[in-house]
């Protein structure tokens, strides 16, 4: 099954009954389609390639062969990776100079992969400190 572009997929989602669902909290009612647009945009930046090339489309426009020069990836597989961002509306493509040229097309973006490195550099302190802990006791037993 061929993917579709985020875009496209939250409509259709729309589209379906909009099964509700409490929030925990018994804060009110959310429309699941709202959690499935989250997921589908997560499933969209689960792929390391992805993931660098927003990163580097962050920091400036970029032509096709300077992305290839900083991922490190064969050409056809940069071209699927960039069709995916593409669908999912987060990126956008223009000729320039003869090159195709790329940038993000969603500012947020750049917060987003912020966000997420500062919760990974959160786990891996926690990961450090129950390392530490276990070498203590692990002295104190042995």
């Amino acid at each position: 099954m061929r993917k579709t572009d985020l875009g496209r997929r939250v409509g259709d989602m729309n589209k379906l009954s909009c099964a509700k669902m409490r929030q925990p909290t018994g804060g009110g009612i959310v429309v699941a389609p709202l959690y499935q647009a989250k997921a589908e945009l997560f499933r969209t930046l689960g792929h390391p390639a992805r993931i660098r090339i927003l990163e580097l489309l962050t920091e400036r426009d970029h032509a096709v062969h300077e992305l290839l020069e900083q991922i490190m990836i064969e050409p056809s597989n940069l071209s699927q990776q960039l069709a995916v961002l593409r669908r999912a509306g987060l990126v956008v493509q223009r000729r320039e100079n003869g090159s195709v040229v790329y940038s993000v097309s969603v500012p947020d973006v750049r917060d987003l992969l912020t966000a997420a490195r500062r919760i990974l550099l959160a786990m891996l302190s926690d990961q450090d400190s129950l390392r530490e802990q276990l070498d203590t006791t692990h002295r104190q037993v042995g």
